[in-house]
């Protein structure tokens, strides 16, 4: 099978992988041609694959498009589970809706910007100026209520069809995020078996394949907070089979080449 990659660190230990820069894609057009699959591809260039050289990827193309955009996310998730996603209001910033916002959400409350990970654009709002400086600055509006905790949440890895890995994330003293990027602590007791089959079954229902769940347990509920497609590594334990020959393995069993294999030597074709 030929495979290309847009992303060398992720699929580094992978075998016979063509790597291509992103930006050179346009310049290296008959190779990709001729490729039998894509591996991570970003956003921008799903169209031109998909739809254009109508080439098969991974991961899912619902992977990537649903995970670029965490306005996109929720909408998915509101479509499949919504009784496990934070109540959220999604609206244009106007004038109007700010000061909607403000005068029936209580503080604290959280928002987020559309487009980003490991923490970045999560913020928590405990006044009217914090507020009103962050809608300022984004065109549409994500508000969602803050949900009390115990300083921790859950991190659960999809690789393929399985569960790769899962880990609380616990944040540090007086923290707002959990993030391990943002010095949240690793753990891997007590990894309560509901949860993972909760993030199982969603990930079906959407078809991802490749993506880091993000779950907070909030008196004795679960939440669906969003998932980052290209996951960090900082809190996987060491496998059996690394996440590289886990997606490998994957691509193996579930990807066909589309053109047919040369006939062995002596069969007569009929």
């Amino acid at each position: 099978m030929k495979l290309i990659s847009f992303n060398a660190f992720r699929t580094i230990g992978i075998a016979g992988v063509r790597y291509i820069k992103p930006e050179h894609m346009f310049n290296e057009i008959d190779i990709i041609k001729e490729a039998d699959l894509i591996l991570f591809p970003q956003n921008w260039q799903v169209p031109t694959l998909v739809y254009g050289l109508k080439k098969q990827i991974f991961p899912s193309i619902e992977t990537v498009q649903i995970g670029a955009n965490k306005i996109e996310m929720t909408r998915a998730l509101w479509a499949v589970a919504k009784e496990y996603v934070p109540y959220t209001e999604i609206l244009a910033s106007t004038d109007g809706n700010i000061a909607n916002v403000l005068e029936t959400f209580p503080f604290p409350f959280v928002v987020k910007e559309a487009k980003n990970s490991m923490g970045k654009g999560v913020f928590l709002i405990e006044n009217d100026r914090q507020f009103i400086d962050y809608a300022r600055n984004n065109d549409v509006l994500y508000v969602q209520e803050y949900l009390p905790n115990a300083g921790k949440d859950l991190r659960v890895c999809i690789v393929g069809d399985q569960i790769y890995d899962a880990y609380w994330r616990i944040g540090q003293e007086g923290e707002f995020l959990h993030n391990v990027a943002k010095g949240g602590e690793v753990s891997h007791q007590l990894i309560p078996g509901d949860a993972l089959d909760l993030v199982l079954k969603i990930a079906k229902l959407l078809n991802i394949n490749h993506a880091g769940f993000d779950i907070l347990v909030s008196e004795g509920k679960y939440y669906i907070l969003e998932f980052n497609v290209l996951f960090g590594n900082q809190g996987l334990k060491t496998q059996n089979k690394t996440v590289a020959q886990t997606i490998h393995h994957y691509i193996s069993q579930n990807f066909v080449p589309p053109h047919p294999t040369s006939p062995s030597p002596g069969k007569v074709i009929s």
